[in-house]
This record gives C-alpha cells, structure tokens and sequence, in this order.
C-alpha cells in the first residue's frame, strides 16, 4: 500500500515538563549577543543540572546563537571565496547585476542550507517523558466526496494504540456521494465513536470550523481524508505534546507519502516528504517554532484554536493558524516518530497546482502575521525565513537553471565546474538526513526504508525545478489576488 513503509502494519490531565520538543530555553548569561532575546527565551531556574560523565547540556537558545554565528561564517568565507567569480561576472553583466546573481544562486540558499545545517547538527530530540497518555481526544477529519476513502482513514484511527478515548467527528464539506454514509458504517463495525456534521459552504476551513463547535475535550487532532495514522502516531503526539512547556499550543506529526509505487512524480515526492520536509520541520522543532501544523495531522489545545477563531477562510489555512497560535510567545513542536501517510499527487498538473498553494499560503501567512510581530525572538527569526524563500525560487528558476543551459552551450557565466561541486555536497547532505530519520524515526517504529534508486536520483536532480516553478506560480497569483483553486 504505501511507499516508503507499510502504515498498515499493526504494532490523563495534561501533564508539563520544563523540557520539550527539545531542550527548554535557558541558561545564556547576558552579553552582547543574549540582549537580543527576552529572558524567557534564555533563562529556565528549573534547567537540570548537567551529571558528571553525562552529555554537557546545551540549552536551545545557545545552538541558535551558535547555529547564526556558523551562518555568518560560512556566508563570509563564501564571499571571499567568490571574488573571483564575481569579477568575471562583472566583466560580463556589470557589477551590479553580477552581485545580484550571486546572491541569489549562492549566498542566500548557502545561509539557508548553512543555517538549517548548522541547526540539525546539534539537534537532540529528548525521549517523550509522558509514555502512555489519556488524555480525552477529538480527531476531525474533513472530507469531500470521499466516499472510497473514508473508511480506512476512519479505520486507521482505530487501531491507533492510544489507551485515551477517542471520539472522531466527521466533518463533511457539502459531499454528493456516500461519504457520511461510508464513515458511518465504518463506525459501526469497528465501534468507533463517530459523529457527522455537515458544512455546505465550501473550503476546508469552513467544514473544520463547524466541527470545531461540538468538540468537548481539551485537545484536538486533524487528520486529512486521504491520510492513515501509523499504529503509535496518536501516542506519540499526544506524549510530545504533554512532554512539552505550558505554553505549547500544538505539535505537528510526520507525513510521509502513501501512494510512491504510483510513478516516478510520487517517487520523488517521497523522498522530498521524508528528507526534505523532515528536516525543515526539525529545524523549525529545535527552536520550538514549526511554522506549519499542517492539516494532514497535528494536534491543537481546542481553546488556543478557539481564542484565535479557528481555522481562517485562506488556501493555506494551516499555515495561518499555526502563525496565529504562536502570535503570543506560544509554541508549536514537532513530533517525528508521530507518523501519518498520505495520498501525493500523480499528475504534473495536480502537482504544480497544490506546490502554487502552498506557495500562495505562505504568503497568506506571512500577510497574516508577519514575522515581526511574533513575540518569541527564534520564533521571529525562523518564520522571517520565510522572507527569503522567494528569492531562492527565483535564483533557482530564472538564473540557475539558464545558467546550466549556457554552461553546456560553452558560457560558464553562472555555472561553473567549481559550481558544480554543490552535486555532490548535496548527496552528502541527504544521505545523513537519511541515516537520522533510518535510526531515529522508522527504527524506534519497526519501519523499513525500501529501494527507490529512481526517485532518488530524480529527486536530486529535477525536483527542484518542479517546485520552484510551481512557486513561483502561486506567488504571482497570490499578488495579483487570481482566484484560488483548492484542487
């Protein structure tokens, strides 16, 4: 059935630790660099003391001061190493527009990849501290016309190993087939707790919304129609959750493609879901601000969703509210041994159009809530990236990859053998995210990482062209307010 893995394969009161989805903030004396950030953000009396031949403890706010010093060094060897580069350029284009194309194609996605690099270096997730949650939960799932699909997703809450009760809401978003009809009998055979409302208004924030209103427990899960749960997924996200400070507002899980063994554009996206997205998540996780609980599946506090007014009417509606809850100084993890899988798109059309979504829902996002209104400092800093990434689309896009083109034609102007090197430092990059998600992700849940040579290599290769040009679709239509397809 799936991909990468098989998810079909079987296997209280909230309860706080100082420690979350990584080392809680403390312990930086003030200086230069500390004075930027608010105390709470590098000082915890309660951080534990380090034990005699234990790991020294590094609290998170140091890897951040860290992970931007290294950023700013290698920016700056990268600098003084391409002023060769940047001469001949000059001779070609003019000084001005030769600077512009080397920080596009070089500087800016070397601090990017230097940063996140630097930042999953020192990566260390703590072990869940709450083993077997009980917490009451809620799991939503909106669909439309998911007749075929909604019992197995139905199914696949079930057999979830969490020893809390579950009650499953069916939120339908005006279906003309036998969706309620499906997930009802569904319900029944397995004794799933299950109650159907129905939101004839289109959009998914609409349906979710509406949900929302009958929900009676403290936390909420949103699962897509399309995504079934990992036996432990609901355990594992319920136990970051309560494993994590009092001010955590939602966790997102992992989602890894269900659907790879389709054709190659779903054997690409496998890898770029269990790589690439990963790591970003990581990243974002370490400094306790992911930026998007996505739908698919996370977990809320059902009255942080509430105070905020739920979901909002945007394309990219789980990256708005996740924005919204962290608004405040709250914090948002990430779990990746809570897993999920879900469907990808097969059609280059279909794919093109939901990476123009979320391009669009980026900047929906930071529209929003921009970056500088976010009260925690990392959380400033890490959404602020956000800003950067239409200039990698664009470097990638409309330089980089003319740049190929006149490299073969005999014109190394842009890319050069020197260049070049960025090949093979990107398999380097790559096969040590796949080491860390091989133990620390599918060994802890008896998953195995199956052979998929083809879209590996085509994911290195031609991926990115996908998606940068998709991008840069959904950036022109958000700024030029096109009408927005779900589908």
């Amino acid at each position: 059935m799936s991909g990468l893995i098989d998810p079909s394969a079987p296997a209280g009161a909230r309860r706080h630790s100082t420690e979350g989805r990584h080392e809680p903030s403390s312990g930086v004396p003030p200086n230069s660099l500390s004075q930027l950030f608010e105390l709470d953000d590098l000082t915890d009396p309660a951080a534990p003391a380090t034990p005699a031949g234990r790991r020294l403890y590094v609290p998170v706010a140091t890897k951040f001061l860290l992970a931007v010093l290294g950023t700013v060094l290698w920016v700056g060897l990268s600098v003084w190493i391409s002023q060769a580069w940047i001469n001949e350029l000059t001779d070609v284009v003019g000084v001005l527009l030769a600077w512009v194309v080397v920080c596009l194609v070089a500087y800016l996605p070397g601090a990017v990849v230097a940063f996140m690099a630097f930042s999953l270096a020192m990566d260390r997730q703590p072990p869940l501290r709450v083993a077997e949650p009980t917490t009451p939960l809620t799991v939503i799932i909106a669909a439309r016309n998911e007749e075929q699909g909604i019992g197995p997703t139905i199914a696949a809450v079930h057999r979830t190993d969490y020893a809390g009760p579950v009650h499953v809401i069916l939120a339908d978003n005006g279906s003309t087939d036998g969706t309620a009809e499906a997930a009802r009998r569904t319900a029944d055979e397995l004794g799933v707790s299950l109650s159907v409302v129905r939101e004839e208004r289109p959009g998914k924030a609409n349906a979710l919304n509406t949900a929302l209103e009958t929900v009676a427990t403290e936390y909420v899960v949103t699962v897509d129609a399309d995504t079934l749960l990992h036996v432990e997924s609901l355990r594992r996200l319920v136990s970051r959750l309560e494993s994590a400070p009092d001010d955590t507002v939602a966790v997102a899980g992992a989602v890894l493609v269900r659907n790879s063994r389709e054709n190659l554009l779903a054997r690409m996206q496998e890898w770029d879901y269990y790589l690439g997205i990963a790591a970003v998540k990581r990243m974002q996780g370490l400094y306790q601000a992911t930026l998007v609980a996505q739908g698919a599946f996370s977990i809320y506090l059902t009255a942080d969703l509430r105070r905020i007014g739920g979901w909002p009417d945007a394309i990219g509606e789980d990256i708005v509210v996740t924005w919204r809850l962290m608004e405040h100084g709250q914090r948002v993890f990430f779990e990746p041994t809570a897993v999920a899988f879900t469907d990808v798109p097969t059609k280059v059309r279909h794919f093109m159009r939901q990476r123009a979504r979320w391009a669009r829902g980026m900047f929906e996002g930071l529209a929003a809530v921009p970056p500088w209104r976010q009260r925690r400092p990392m959380t400033r800093f890490v959404a602020g990236i956000d800003l950067l990434i239409p200039g990698l689309d664009i470097g990638y896009a409309l330089i980089w990859m003319p740049g190929i083109v006149l490299f073969l034609l005999g014109y190394p102007w842009v890319v050069s053998a020197w260049t070049l090197v960025v090949l093979p430092l990107t398999v380097l990059v790559y096969g040590s995210l796949r080491r860390y998600q091989s133990r620390n992700v599918f060994g802890p849940l008896n998953l195995r990482v199956r052979r998929n040579r083809g879209g590996y290599l085509a994911f290195l290769l031609l991926y990115q062209a996908l998606c940068s040009w998709a991008s840069l679709a959904g950036y022109a239509q958000h700024l030029f307010g096109a009408r927005r397809r779900w589908k």
